[in-house]
């Protein structure tokens, strides 16, 4: 993943998307000055509240279903610490830096607005963590997504303290080893801070957010593929035609038909056949480019609305009011609206794969494309696209079995007090390894749409196109002869992973924000 340079603000409650976006691209972050005044507001607050002798959640009772145990003043250091190492019970592989490192931007985010009760030492050391490249060790798996995504945070919230694994440079440390070696001396945590760090949808929101921006490429890149593999097949861009997608008034077909046509701007190959051409109808995976598309970009910017919200919210229990002195419990935690957004993504992710596969398909077949059989001059001796076009299937077979609704799934836990929870974590999670599939699905289209459009030599594409063909035979010549073919994939995927398809085309592509 390719690393920025700037720091981004994050502006407690108000950070865009595209600061979020640049995050998760390995930008460093700088928290906003407005913070500080709210934070340590808040942590006074909590001083004020335990002076009163009151039992409240989280601050001076047990957590969960021990909600009513009542925790004496002398164990209120040792309640917060049992509850990080108790709850940093995860399990599975490691999740990525990039997405830990998100989580736990959006978590500073969320306790610098003053709502969480934790003291300006406990902000200033997650920042310093970041901004250092301290990464915790967070298991990928333990998350039902409410009551928040205890168990991954719990596990951040431990090499806080000391306690854990470390991810510097890519090599796992001591967590107290690597904080000393830095400067940083491990957390001793006051009250309520365990549970603000460790409550919240943190890690369920990282995830669909990362799983978000990824398919904001795919769509991007799938727009010039689409269009590519049109020239291939010597379709038409007449159901582009802005006139047909304002009457139906859908903003992402209008967007991407426009797209589309610009890609498409120019053509020689357009034009050699724009009379006399004895088709009358390009199959769906041509001519409702913009429907198919344009309804999966509608879906991609609600999601990002939602998640947009909730990376500005607090989510996290009980939330403190300082301005009365109130500590309220609530239900923010419960990741429902991650949960939704996730299952959206996967949904847009799984057709714009799906819809890719069939223009492969459709090129590998002379009788629908024109073109050699298998897209090789060969045939027969060779064997071409054949076995490329089954990887796309399969491919999207599997992304087909994932994107079934995580959200509509729920089991109870803590002994019935958790009733109904969101699986927001394992909704969001899948969606990088979703968006892989389909990012391998469309570099494959763009290595048969090459090669397809080769075949109408001396003609051209528009200049959009063969910019993208130029970067493409940079380093993938085009294929006369059967050849490894594992290679040429894996090189067409870099280019649609890094977003240098849409980058070559340069045209200003539709996006989620």
């Amino acid at each position: 993943m390719e690393r920025s340079v700037s720091d981004i603000p994050l502006v407690p409650g108000d950070t865009p998307l595209s600061a979020w976006r640049e995050v998760y691209r390995g930008a460093s972050v700088r928290l906003h000055g407005s913070a500080a005044g709210p934070v340590a507001t808040s942590a006074a607050a909590i001083e004020r509240i335990l002076a009163k002798g009151a039992p409240v959640y989280g601050i001076n009772t047990g957590f969960g279903k021990l909600a009513s145990v009542r925790i004496d003043d002398a164990d209120l250091a040792r309640l917060q610490r049992n509850i990080v190492l108790s709850h940093a019970a995860g399990t599975g592989e490691p999740s990525p830096t990039a997405i830990v490192r998100l989580m736990m931007a959006l978590k500073l985010a969320s306790l610098a607005q003053g709502a969480s009760g934790v003291r300006p030492a406990t902000v200033a050391l997650l920042e310093r963590m970041i901004v250092a490249g301290l990464t915790p060790v967070v298991p990928s798996q333990g998350s039902v997504g409410a009551s928040g995504d205890l168990a991954p945070l719990a596990h951040m919230a431990a090499a806080m303290i000391g306690v854990g694994e470390i991810e510097v440079g890519g090599v796992r440390h001591p967590a107290d080893a690597a904080l000393r070696a830095w400067g940083l001396e491990p957390l001793a945590l006051g009250p309520k801070e365990g549970l603000a760090l460790l409550n919240g949808t943190q890690f369920s929101t990282a995830n669909a957010l990362a799983g978000l921006f990824d398919a904001e490429r795919l769509f991007q890149a799938a727009l010039v593929t689409g269009a590519l593999s049109t020239e291939a097949a010597k379709g038409s861009d007449t159901p582009f035609d802005h006139r047909i997608h304002t009457l139906r008034r859908q903003p992402g077909q209008i967007e991407t038909s426009d797209a589309l046509r610009a890609l498409m701007a120019g053509s020689a190959i357009r034009a050699s056949h724009l009379k006399d051409d004895e088709r009358v109808q390009d199959p769906y995976c041509l001519r409702c480019q913009p429907q198919v598309m344009g309804a999966a970009l509608d879906v991609l910017r609600q999601a990002a609305t939602t998640l947009g919200y909730e990376a500005n919210g607090v989510s996290d229990n009980p939330l403190i009011f300082a301005e009365t002195d109130e500590a309220l419990s609530g239900g923010n935690f419960h990741a429902e609206p991650v949960a939704f957004a996730a299952d959206m993504i996967a949904l847009a992710v799984c057709e714009i794969g799906s819809l890719a596969e069939r223009r492969i398909a459709m090129l590998v077949d002379p009788a629908l494309s024109g073109l050699p059989a298998f897209l090789t001059p060969k045939p027969g001796l060779n064997s071409g696209f054949m076995i490329p076009q089954v990887t796309a299937a399969a491919l999207v077979s599997e992304n087909k079995q994932r994107a079934y609704p995580a959200s509509v799934d729920s089991i109870p836990t803590s002994a019935n007090q958790e009733d109904h929870v969101s699986m927001a974590a394992h909704g969001a999670a899948r969606l990088l390894p979703m968006a892989r599939n389909a990012t391998a699905v469309v570099g494959v289209e763009l290595l048969a749409a090459a090669q397809g459009c080769d075949f109408h030599r001396p003609l051209t594409s528009s200049p959009a196109l063969e910019a993208v063909r130029t970067l493409l035979r940079g380093e993938v010549p085009h294929l006369d002869d059967d050849r490894h073919f594992h290679p040429d994939i894996e090189a067409a995927n870099a280019f649609v992973r890094s977003g240098k398809i849409a980058a070559a085309a340069a045209l200003s592509l539709p996006g989620v924000a």
